[in-house]
C-alpha cells in the first residue's frame, strides 16, 4: 500500500511538472506575440517601404520616437521574427521579414485594420469606397488627403482587370452624383501586371508605400512582395 501510494505521488508530481512547463511555454508564446502600438507602426512602415533598409535612428526620426526606444523595439521585433537585422560596418539596419509565412500573415491582419483607421475627415469616403469591393482586386487611398484635413482632392488607386472597367465606371458615377464626398476624387485605374511592370518607378513606389489599404490587404501584401523581386 505504501509503495502504491508513493508511486501515485510520483505520478502526480510528474503531471504537475508537465503542467507547469506547459503553462510556462504558453506564457512565453503569448509574450512573444504581444505587440505595442509603436512596434506595429515600425513593422508596418518597414513592410510598406520595401525598397529601403532603415536603422533605428532613421526610424526614430520618421516616427517621432526616442532613438534608444526605437532601437530596443526593432531588436524585439527581430527576436519575434518580424524583422531582419543586418550589420553594415558600425551600423545595424532593419527590414521586414518577407520570407516568413507567419510574418506575412501578421502583416495581412495588421493591414486589414487600416480600413477602420481612416482619418475621421475621410469617413464618408471610406463608406463610399466599399461599393467597389466586388469589382476590384485591391484599393488604396494615397496622397495629401490621408495626412491632413487641408487637401484639394482625394487620390484613389483601383486595381482591377479590364473586364471590370464598366462596373468600376458605374460606381464612380454613383459616388460623384451622390455628392456625399465633397472633394473631387482622382482615380488611378491599373491592372496588377502594370504595377509590376512599373515597380521601379518612384511614383508607384510612393503610392504603394504611403497609402491606406481600403480593400484586400492580402492582395496588397502579395503585390508588395512581388515588387521586391
Amino acid at each position: 500500500m505504501v509503495f502504491a501510494k508513493s508511486k501515485q505521488e510520483s505520478r502526480l508530481k510528474i503531471v504537475k511538472f508537465i503542467y507547469v512547463v506547459y503553462v510556462f511555454s504558453i506564457q512565453m508564446a503569448v509574450t512573444n506575440i504581444q505587440f505595442t502600438k509603436i512596434e506595429i507602426q515600425i513593422a508596418k512602415y518597414l513592410f510598406k517601404h520595401y525598397k529601403n533598409r532603415h536603422n533605428a535612428r532613421q526610424l526614430a526620426r520618421i516616427l517621432s520616437i526616442n532613438h534608444a526606444h526605437a532601437n530596443k523595439l526593432c531588436n524585439l521585433l527581430a527576436d519575434k521574427k518580424l524583422l531582419v537585422k543586418e550589420s553594415m560596418g558600425n551600423s545595424v539596419f532593419f527590414s521586414y521579414e518577407y520570407d516568413d509565412k507567419l510574418a506575412i500573415k501578421f502583416m495581412e491582419y495588421t493591414l486589414s485594420l487600416e480600413e477602420k483607421e481612416f482619418p475621421k475627415w475621410l469617413s464618408v469616403l471610406s463608406h463610399s469606397l466599399k461599393k467597389f469591393k466586388d469589382c476590384i482586386e485591391m484599393g488604396l487611398v494615397f496622397g495629401s488627403s490621408i495626412k491632413t484635413r487641408d487637401f484639394n482632392d482625394i487620390d484613389v488607386l483601383l486595381m482591377h482587370n479590364a473586364e471590370k472597367s464598366k462596373d468600376v465606371k458605374k460606381i464612380k458615377d454613383e459616388i460623384r452624383k451622390s455628392e456625399l464626398v465633397e472633394k473631387p476624387i482622382r482615380y488611378v485605374d491599373i491592372a496588377e501586371k502594370d504595377i509590376l511592370l512599373n515597380k521601379k518607378d518612384k511614383i508607384f513606389y510612393s503610392i504603394l508605400s504611403d497609402s491606406i489599404v481600403f480593400h484586400n490587404p492580402e492582395k496588397y501584401a502579395d503585390v508588395v512582395r512581388k515588387c521586391r523581386k
